[in-house]
């Protein structure tokens, strides 16, 4: 093992470099898997007629197969019928579709946990069925919602290592990169991407608490 060396200057800031995009990739993916998988949710909730059976197929389809073969097909079989996407947006397109089917599960979990008794009160009173999903079940679905959406955030995160299979320059492809040049360097970049995850993760699982504490209050 060689501290020093591995934690020198250059291999800190490559290494950073990597982790910065692990960054980058995993936030836009879960925007884009939230904002997806929240209507997903709702449509399926909603039961709307043949799109919330296609919705249904799309995330029984997704669920049952490894996010490695997700980002292989979109990756490599996509340029076969002439897509193309370079290996950040197919990074990004493949968390983003794998973490979008099981956050619409979450929604729609989340939302079937409200009272239907609430839904017919907020309609008795004139709110229309949109009007009634938004301001009275959501709010308050969204509150049980939160430690499995940190929970799926945390995946993404962890999965966007598996990019590696794809060239994605991120936090692991950089630290396979360092200790291939020295072995030595093995246990002190493996170490320090393990503290990097850690406190990325931790730090997430705070702030839902502390984002489950508001909502309740």
């Amino acid at each position: 093992m060689d501290f020093i060396g591995a934690y020198s200057a250059n291999n800190l800031l490559y290494l950073l470099k990597g982790f910065l995009v692990t960054i980058e990739v995993s936030a836009l993916s879960i925007v884009l898997a939230f904002v997806f998988g929240t209507i997903m949710g709702i449509i399926r909730y909603a039961k709307i007629p043949i799109i919330a059976r296609i919705i249904a197929l799309y995330v029984g389809l997704i669920r049952n197969i490894p996010l490695l073969l997700v980002f292989f097909f979109i990756f490599f079989a996509l340029p076969e019928i002439g897509l193309k996407l370079d290996v950040f947006t197919a990074s990004v397109a493949g968390l983003t579709i794998y973490a979008s089917a099981m956050l619409c599960e979450i929604v729609r979990s989340g939302l079937n946990s409200i009272s239907k008794g609430q839904v017919e009160a907020a309609r008795a009173s004139g709110l229309t069925y949109v009007q009634t999903i938004w301001h009275i079940i959501l709010p308050q679905a969204l509150k049980r919602m939160i430690p499995p959406i940190v929970s799926e955030c945390t995946s993404i995160l962890k999965g966007s290592s598996l990019a590696i299979v794809i060239t994605l320059p991120e936090m692991m492809r950089s630290a396979q990169i360092i200790y291939n040049y020295n072995v030595k360097f093995v246990i002190p970049i493996l170490l320090l991407v393990a503290i990097l995850y850690f406190i990325v993760n931790y730090t997430l699982s705070l702030l839902a608490r502390r984002l489950e504490r508001r909502l309740t209050i």
